[in-house]
């Protein structure tokens, strides 16, 4: 039954965190733009990536 007085207090503790945790995610926006991401993804990029094959090499050794 001692355990209680410590599981509760401790529970409630949590539990008000997670809901500070939320309204501040609420508060900075962070669920304004929830299809973006999600097409973002979908769309080419602006430049295409470089392949290693095709970089240019350096004149110099890279000892020196």
């Amino acid at each position: 039954m001692n355990i209680l007085a410590i599981l509760i207090p401790v529970s409630l503790t949590l539990g008000g965190l997670g809901l500070l945790a939320f309204l501040w995610s609420l508060r900075s926006d962070q669920y304004d733009d929830l299809d973006g991401a999600a097409w973002r993804i979908l769309l080419d990029d602006e430049t295409p990536p470089v392949d290693v094959d095709q970089r240019p090499e350096t004149d110099h050794p890279a000892g020196s």
